[in-house]
């Protein structure tokens, strides 16, 4: 009798997916909390803080360019055994660089490792038929990862952890996921050895096929703000609530807890959201909330409501958008799709904040939430160009 090896099951890939996108979380959202201590220790200003964010575009656009064909060519695993390496040594640079800018060139690692990971998952979760219910629990799962680094920090700090001890902690936290990547490449988990053997032209002949497409670009474009604008508010808040408004910087750090908090819950109900709704009608309400949740915290400084608001309204946009993309290209091109997508929407996550920084150490930290404003407005104009998009074509 020949005996069958049982396959694994199939939430260890699924575990490892939602372990990936808490680690990511964790290591942007950190940040936010740590800036001000990063700010004094270099003696910098917003301006030439945001060299930090620019230094990790280089790894974005790589990851943007090469996520694809790495993971045609080598396998889900041992891409994410490698960016989680990348992730996990720039946060041990933040940890222990001497210099400035050696720390801003670990940037490049950190948006390498951060846009694979995305890139990576994101692709293999919305390629899946039998999974495609699980992207906003995914996404759900970053929220949880980031409402995490916001609390870990602002706690850290509070009991007298220095900044660069904090990072640390991040680290030893984030080189898990090496670990659990490595454990099941070596198992010979599935899902994470198993490649799409794609030839190398073919790999890239598909990106260049789908950046030909408008309904991508324009995709990729909505990302790019959408996450832009996401970060700029994880970043830029907490120092916005101490050092412009005098906010106790316990209650800023933990308002950016709530904001991140916001954004869970709404990722965790956006599979109701998506039935009741659909992906669109979602992403419309979306904006009209956060616009308002994005004027509250501009014009009405005091309250407490606005960041967990906005971080609500935030939480169906990404998703939603991932979850759309399978069902508008032909199935060959969905992987660069995504791929360009996401780690379009990383680059945003470095461009964005930075030049918010710069606009900042012109005119004063108070102007932040008010260009939080324009980066809505242009996500509503280009949900409507997609829509209308996606319209003339059917």
């Amino acid at each position: 009798m020949i005996s069958t090896k049982p396959s694994p099951p199939l939430w260890i890939g699924v575990a490892i997916s939602f372990y990936a996108f808490i680690a990511i979380g964790l290591a942007e959202a950190g940040l936010g909390v740590l800036l001000p201590s990063i700010l004094l220790e270099y003696n910098l200003n917003p301006a030439t803080v945001t060299l930090l964010f620019v230094s990790q575009i280089s790894g974005y656009i790589l990851a943007a360019l090469t996520s694809s064909v790495v993971n045609s060519r080598l396998g889900l695993g041992r891409m994410l055994f490698f960016a989680a390496s990348m992730l996990t040594m720039a946060l041990v640079i933040y940890a222990l660089s001497p210099a400035w800018l050696l720390m801003v060139a670990a940037g490049t690692l950190f948006g390498l490792g951060v846009g694979l990971i995305d890139a990576g998952i994101n692709t293999a979760i919305a390629q899946d038929d039998r999974s495609t219910h699980l992207i906003g629990l995914l996404h759900g799962f970053y929220g949880i990862g980031a409402l995490s680094g916001a609390a870990i920090a602002t706690t850290l700090l509070a009991i007298g952890i220095n900044w660069r001890q904090v990072y640390g902690v991040l680290a030893a936290i984030v080189s898990l996921l090496m670990v659990s990547v490595f454990a099941a490449i070596i198992y010979r988990y599935p899902s994470m050895t198993r490649s799409k053997a794609l030839s190398h032209s073919l790999a890239w002949q598909n990106l260049g096929r789908s950046l030909q497409i408008p309904l991508v670009l324009l995709t990729g474009l909505m990302l790019l703000i959408y996450v832009g604008l996401e970060a700029s508010i994880s970043n830029w808040a907490y120092i916005v609530q101490v050092s412009d408004r005098q906010i106790p910087a316990l209650v800023s750090g933990y308002s950016v807890s709530a904001y991140w908090l916001g954004l869970t819950v709404g990722r965790f109900l956006l599979g109701y959201f998506l039935r009741s709704l659909g992906a669109v009608k979602t992403i419309s309400m979306s904006l009209a909330l956060l616009m308002i949740g994005l004027l509250a915290w501009w014009q009405l400084p005091e309250q407490w409501i606005s960041l967990p608001m906005i971080g609500f309204a935030l939480a169906p946009i990404f998703p939603a958008t991932i979850w759309l993309i399978p069902k508008q290209l032909p199935e060959s091109l969905v992987p660069a799709a995504v791929s360009f997508a996401t780690s379009a929407a990383s680059v945003g996550a470095a461009l964005i904040p930075s030049g918010v920084g710069w606009i900042a150490s012109w005119s004063g930290l108070g102007i932040i939430p008010l260009l939080m404003l324009p980066l809505a407005i242009a996500m509503i104009a280009l949900h409507c160009a997609n829509s209308l998009h996606k319209n003339l074509a059917q």
